[in-house]
């Protein structure tokens, strides 16, 4: 337990954002008897542990600290491995991903560069020389072997340690085999690049040439001497790294895989292209190799069955959508009940599984398809945005929700049994089923906050904004002593609560859910300090239907800057002890740009702002990310005009401060550059809070928490009036 003396922000910088001792990356066999997971020690250690759970009770089977080399601090992390772990957001070091035999009893990871092995059966670790260092090694299904990365490389080992060879060299210093490229890791979640086949002779891999990709530099000015990080970034509207398949065999015989160049019918849009730029998604299971190839505006893309003896390929599936298209993670998938299940590009993203003609119900939006078990689909679903369910479908049974407590559920299945991963506003909890009844639970380790959470959802509005309200721990609403701030105290010492808004509100991920997550206590945190805290997962956020996501295409800033004043005003008329002469907003990321938005176009409603990593031209953003929403820079340059922030800098007249890492390879510090020097020229004060050596995702303490305390005092100062 953490010393009572330790606050928020200290507690949350410590625990890696309450990340520490949360059990993750579950894989169950097939027989259903071994539960694989990644794992903390506790809710302060930063080494991550390979678990397994077997007959009701879990132990290590892998410890980094065991290994002989104390750690990541013990060996160098290799290049890809970091870029890897930054586009995952990984924040501990130790054992942070792994792979297994198709039975679950070989497992292999890399650690500071080496290839490891462990089984369950004996549990004995054992490290695999290879040619060099590693990066996401996976046994073949057999568990005779095992597929690894090193320099660009795609290499194979036998699980002796013999036999090391390559199978597919790089022809030059832009290309890579089995690695992903920046947009498909970072914007389309792509993070895998090679798929063993189910007999463990082959591999279909993924190749990318970076080098019609602008290169850009990234330095450090806290050390001037060294010299700038090279990265490719493939900004809107530049080139793409070219992708194409193959398929390996153990010999090194390659087959080039003939992939369309361009869709047939095509829907029509302001800008079209119809070029096939995009290796979405990828696999390879008992029906052969499939792949999702999408075209570069988005709104094609075709299933493709693969011939592994000759590439040629088939098209299975045609979708399109007028906007862009969304994919359920963990499809396409094949089963022999189902037949091929796809993601649906409707009024609600669902699934529809081919073989029966069957769609998930209307209303419900499929977030993953979770997996396949004795003739079952498993997948995770919500019917209201501030839920998400573990829903299972066969034939004979139709849909059923196996979850019921309000909260996030998500689970990962083998044979009869279920590992149910389950957050709710009271914690988390990870329980295992066995034949649809409980069996045992895997501990979480993971550290309450110091401040609880009180957040009170809310409906607000025409649009029936989904939101959650934090107001002070000790504060009652609608009293005669909370109408005059008696019973509490407020930011400035007198008068009514002012407002904090912290929203991220952008696509692909939700702040209002009925789950334990991070930024609710640090939003109780915030208002324990004398605000009422609002957060609203306004249009474009995931969760409701396609017309809400889809609200955004051409205006990814207005509609969102709206959607967070019509709240502020809706919230005040429930609580009319909330002081709405006083709104700050703060955020990071999209969050950051929605903040700085909000106090350059609405001025009359808030009235400071806190900026973090906020991508302000968004010109300088990734193709798949920005394209999808904005169209392309050179033909639809009113799109980026209006959503980006520099050109609009001559407006601000409230307090803002910019936050940006300095490392951040993401949303580049040239953002907060640009922007601030065009506040500068056009005679606009505000605030840089330049993070050296951070990158997008800032977790370190001492920087983290301290950062927490300089927003608040910031917000403090901007919204005190006898500063004004």
């Amino acid at each position: 337990m953490p010393a009572t003396s330790e606050d928020l922000p200290l507690q949350f910088a410590r625990t890696k954002r309450f990340s520490l001792g949360v059990p993750r990356g579950f894989a169950v066999s097939p027989d259903g008897d071994r539960v694989l997971f990644l794992r903390t020690a506790s809710g302060r250690s930063t080494t991550g542990l390979l678990w397994l759970y077997e007959n009701g009770e879990e132990r290590p089977l892998a410890d980094p600290l065991a290994l002989g080399d104390g750690g990541d601090a013990g060996g160098e992390v290799p290049e890809a491995e970091r870029i890897r772990r930054e586009r995952a957001r990984e924040t501990s070091a130790g054992i942070v991903s792994y792979a297994t035999d198709a039975a679950v009893r070989l497992a292999a990871f890399a650690h500071s560069g080496a290839l490891w092995t462990v089984t369950t059966d004996e549990g004995v670790t054992r490290r695999i020389p290879t040619a060099g260092p590693v990066v996401t090694p996976r046994p073949s299904p057999d568990g005779t072997h095992i597929a690894y990365v090193s320099g660009g490389t795609l290499r194979v080992v036998r699980a002796d340690g013999t036999g090391d060879h390559a199978l597919a060299e790089p022809e030059g210093p832009d290309i890579t085999y089995g690695l992903s490229d920046h947009v498909s890791a970072e914007s389309l979640e792509r993070t895998r690049s090679f798929w063993w086949s189910p007999d463990g002779t082959a591999l279909l891999v993924v190749r990318v040439d970076n080098a019609p990709v602008q290169q850009w530099y990234i330095g450090d000015p806290a050390h001037p001497a060294r010299p700038p990080r090279a990265i490719r970034y493939p900004a809107a509207a530049t080139a793409n790294a070219r992708l194409s398949l193959h398929v390996v065999d153990l010999d090194g015989h390659r087959v080039d895989v003939d992939l369309p160049q361009e869709a047939v019918s095509h829907p029509d849009g302001g800008w079209t292209d119809p070029a096939f730029e995009y290796v979405a998604q990828a696999d390879w299971s008992e029906a052969g190799p499939l792949a999702v190839v999408q075209t570069r505006d988005q709104r094609s893309a075709y299933v493709l069955r693969i011939d592994p003896a000759t590439g040629a390929t088939t098209p299975l599936h045609h979708l399109t959508d007028t906007a862009w298209l969304e994919f359920v993670p963990g499809t396409p998938a094949i089963t022999a009940a189902t037949g091929l299940v796809l993601t649906t590009q409707e009024d609600t993203r669902g699934l529809l599984m081919t073989g029966t003609g069957v769609r998930t119900p209307e209303g419900m939006y499929v977030h993953e398809l979770l997996g396949t078990a004795g003739g079952r689909l498993y997948f995770m679903a919500a019917e209201e945005p501030t839920e998400a369910h573990v829903w299972s479908y066969d034939t004979e049974n139709g849909f059923i929700r196996l979850t019921d407590e309000p909260g996030v559920h998500h689970a990962a299945v083998g044979g009869d049994t279920v590992v149910l991963d389950s957050s709710t506003l009271d914690g988390q909890t990870v329980t295992v089923l066995r034949d649809g009844t409980p069996a045992g639970r895997i501990e979480v380790l993971a550290e309450r906050p110091v401040t609880r959470p009180h957040p009170r959802f809310l409906t607000l509005g025409e649009r029936e904004l989904r939101a959650a309200l934090y107001l002070p721990t000790s504060y009652e609403p609608g009293s005669p002593e909370s109408a005059s701030s008696e019973s509490v105290s407020t930011a400035s010492g007198h008068g009514r609560l002012p407002v904090i808004v912290h929203s991220y509100s952008g696509p692909g991920r939700q702040t209002v859910v009925k789950a334990a997550r991070w930024h609710h206590a640090v939003n109780q945190w915030f208002a324990d300090q004398g605000f009422a805290v609002l957060s609203v997962d306004g249009r474009g956020t995931p969760g409701r239907d396609r017309a809400w996501e889809t609200a955004i295409h051409g205006d990814q800033l207005m509609p969102v800057v709206e959607d967070q004043a019509d709240a502020v005003r809706a919230v005040a008329e429930l609580f009319p002890e909330l002081d709405t002469s006083r709104v700050a907003i703060r955020g990071w990321s999209f969050g950051g740009y929605l903040a700085a938005g909000a106090v350059l176009h609405r001025p009359e409603v808030f009235h400071a702002a806190v900026a973090g990593a906020a991508p302000t031209d968004l010109r300088l953003y990734d193709t798949h990310w920005k394209e999808r929403y904005l169209g392309h820079p050179d033909i639809q340059p009113d799109h980026y005009d209006r959503c980006s922030l520099v050109a609009y800098a001559h407006k601000l007249t409230r307090p803002l401060m910019l936050v940006h890492g300095m490392a951040d390879d993401n949303v580049v510090p040239a953002h907060m550059v640009r922007f601030s020097a065009a506040l500068l020229a056009a005679g606009r004060p505000h605030t840089v809070l330049p993070l050296a050596g951070a990158t997008h995702l800032v977790a370190q303490e001492g920087v983290i928490d301290t950062l927490l305390r300089m927003d608040l005092d910031f917000i403090k100062k901007s919204l005190d009036p006898r500063t004004a």
